[in-house]
């Protein structure tokens, strides 16, 4: 086994990402969906799709859930999760409240002017904490769509002030593994101002929070060309990035397949993660992606492995000699050693590494010849297809 293949095989050995529920079920945009007759039209269905997964690539042990999509009835859905654990081989990974479907949260939630609305919006946060310490879940994935539209129309003061609030309150709820991922996007739902627009803001709020906040990066919530690896950098150098969620855009959160559009970022990010061993440690690789025109099942498959192979072309980095050029002021040839890597076909020594572990070679052609995609696509057309299409 040459040197590349050991790193390669080393790199897989540790790496998993995890899957998002909702990635298996009929999504869309805010004009509608298109639904698909093989979807997970229940939270069953999403854990025998996300096992399927595992089987074929055999790094995604856990899978996200979503508080009032997938335990409806909170706390007392818990031991249904629990079961689907067990027959299904999948733990439940970050759980992630919902702070934006209450008609109540027009004007926001942990940020809502009305107090009352801000309680109820913290009790739900706080109830997904118990929910998390039911299921043995490390990180609870916090997003907000607060924000507004208009100048003048909020005071972003206040705003600041009642959601530092909120979160040392639900800091304080914390189990002693747990930990509170603070999520930011710059825009979208809100247009004027969003109340966690960027990791500055993200990472004020976890410091004041408390230890066991960190800040939750979406490569899809940043500006046209902003530098994510550079963020990636400063949140690793101040011991407070917590987590991904990977996803690819062209133009704004456009929630597409991982690499689909510029593989080369991924790799770079994946790159400065190797570079801090220990950071890399504590960061958790989450998918956060919309399959509206892509099979739900090829999607997440294609993801998983495309994912794989940048981790593993990001392991192959000669980072003792990039550094010796950097230092240097090499231009050309640091810029042509992180390239090396990149370029290097990865792929026959991640077939070697699935081979080592009983794993397809090709999971995505697996899929397609297993069968699988065909039998739940009988069993689930009828429901899908009476199900109500949502228009905005």
């Amino acid at each position: 086994m040459s040197q590349k293949e050991e790193l390669v095989a080393q790199a897989l050995d540790s790496f998993a990402i995890e899957l998002p529920s909702w990635g298996f079920a009929n999504t869309g945009t805010r004009f509608g969906k298109y639904v698909q007759p093989e979807a997970a039209t229940s939270i069953e269905d999403k854990f025998a799709d996300a096992a399927q997964v595992h089987t074929l690539t055999g790094v995604s042990p856990t899978m996200a859930i979503h508080v009032l999509w997938d335990l409806p009835a909170g706390l007392a859905d818990v031991p249904v999760i629990q079961k689907l654990e067990k027959k299904y081989g999948i733990r439940t990974g970050s759980i992630n409240p919902n702070f934006f479907e209450r008609q109540e949260y027009k004007f926001g939630s942990l940020c809502n002017p009305d107090a009352g609305v801000r309680k109820t919006a913290l009790q739900h946060l706080l109830d997904s904490i118990e929910i998390a310490k039911s299921l043995n879940s490390r990180d609870i994935s916090l997003w907000l769509s607060d924000g507004s539209n208009y100048p003048g129309t909020q005071s972003i003061r206040k705003r600041i002030d009642w959601l530092m609030d909120s979160l040392v309150a639900a800091h304080t709820h914390l189990g002693s593994s747990q930990r509170m991922l603070v999520e930011y996007k710059p825009f979208e739902p809100a247009f004027y101002h969003t109340d966690i627009a960027d990791w500055g803001m993200a990472l004020l709020l976890a410091r004041h929070a408390g230890p066991q906040a960190h800040v939750l990066v979406d490569t899809g919530h940043h500006y046209q060309s902003q530098n994510i690896e550079q963020i990636v950098v400063w949140l690793l150098r101040e011991k407070i990035l917590g987590g991904f969620h990977f996803n690819d855009r062209r133009y704004a959160d456009d929630d597409l397949t991982i690499g689909s559009m510029d593989p080369y970022q991924v790799f770079r990010i994946f790159h400065e993660l190797h570079c801090d061993p220990e950071g890399l440690k504590q960061t958790a690789f989450m998918i956060d992606q919309s399959h509206n025109l892509k099979g739900k099942l090829e999607a997440m498959v294609q993801t998983v492995s495309t994912a794989q192979e940048l981790y593993a072309k990001a392991a192959i980095v000669d980072r003792d000699r990039l550094a010796e050029l950097q230092d240097a002021a090499l231009i050309v040839e640091a810029e042509e050693c992180l390239r090396e890597a990149f370029w290097y076909d990865v792929r026959p020594a991640i077939n070697a590494w699935r081979r080592s572990k009983g794993l397809p070679e090709d999971p995505l052609a697996a899929l397609r010849s297993s069968g699988y995609i065909e039998r739940i696509r009988a069993e689930r057309k009828a429901q899908n297809t009476n199900s109500t299409v949502s228009y905005a």
